[in-house]
């Protein structure tokens, strides 16, 4: 079970709960309706996200043989059978397109199948092109939020669109950079590495992080986001420039080479600001 559960990447759901993301910023939390079919939305691209890390080990396994840290994943160590993982992703991918036939949502279905798409291209071509490779990423992103609109029929504001694709762009190439670190330390690379350096993804993270700073504070000036949350969101902008100081200086000061995803789990001050910010949305929303 545990072998079964690191390659589904089990730990890497969390990114899904991008698809909630549609209920919260409408302020449909106490909706249980949209609630359930959120969460069905997130059980939905779990199971295609799963498939794709299968797929990903699976074509990886001779090179994940020779890595430090990928030797261990379940296909590259032996502990889980290439037949084995063959079935278990043809289960994933039926639970992913039950959901949607149970939910009747065709747009759903045209999403799930563009990021399995999408990612078959990255998985066999473009995590080899820099600077494709962290677009897909985002988008990758983007495609949990459309999602959750997908499944609740609700809209979502363009700003939230970009904030997400620039958060999104700016942990991908955060990654990047620690991969460079640990390139330089032990002289293994890869082709797609080739197309950056540390100045540029320093510098490109910079950039974007303003970008997505910026849409956070056009999103909470947005007078439909403002009736449904309060029209004092825009102070909760306090906590996203916090957080995105905290990812950068555990970045560039501490040079951090963790994916994003084990950085949140593992920084508790990057835990803290997030509970808070998520705190102040619903004491705006609920109690005031």
């Amino acid at each position: 079970m545990v072998n079964f559960l690191k390659l589904i990447r089990i730990h890497q759901w969390v990114k899904n709960i991008f698809v909630f993301l549609p209920i919260f910023f409408a302020g449909k939390l106490l909706d249980l309706n949209l609630v359930i079919n959120s969460f069905f939305g997130f059980l939905a691209f779990s199971f295609i996200a799963s498939s794709i890390y299968i797929i990903n080990d699976y074509v990886d396994i001779e090179s994940d043989k020779k890595h430090p840290e990928k030797k261990n994943r379940p296909l590259a160590s032996g502990k889980i059978k290439k037949s084995e993982a063959i079935i278990i992703l043809l289960f994933l991918l039926l639970f992913s397109f039950s959901i949607c036939l149970y939910l009747k949502s065709w747009t759903l279905s045209l999403f799930i199948i563009a990021y399995f798409l999408m990612n078959l291209a990255y998985s066999f071509r473009l995590k080899h092109v820099a600077i494709i490779d962290v677009i897909i990423i985002a988008l990758g992103f983007l495609f949990r939020v459309f999602v959750g609109g997908a499944v609740t029929g609700l809209p979502i504001s363009i700003w939230a669109i970009l904030l997400t694709f620039f958060l999104a762009l700016v942990m991908g190439i955060g990654k990047r950079r620690g991969e460079l670190i640990n390139a330089n330390l032990t002289g293994k690379t890869r082709k797609a590495l080739d197309g950056y350096n540390l100045q540029f993804t320093d510098t490109a993270m910079t950039v974007i992080s303003t970008c997505a700073i910026l849409c956070y504070i056009m999103y909470t000036l947005d007078p439909t986001v403002m009736h449904n949350i309060h029209k004092d969101i825009v102070y909760t902008s306090l906590f996203v420039v916090i957080g995105i100081l905290r990812y950068l200086q555990l970045t560039f000061v501490f040079n951090k080479t963790e994916s994003p995803t084990k950085v949140v789990y593992k920084d508790l001050f990057l835990q803290v600001d997030l509970i808070l910010w998520i705190i102040s949305i619903f004491i705006l929303k609920y109690s005031i």
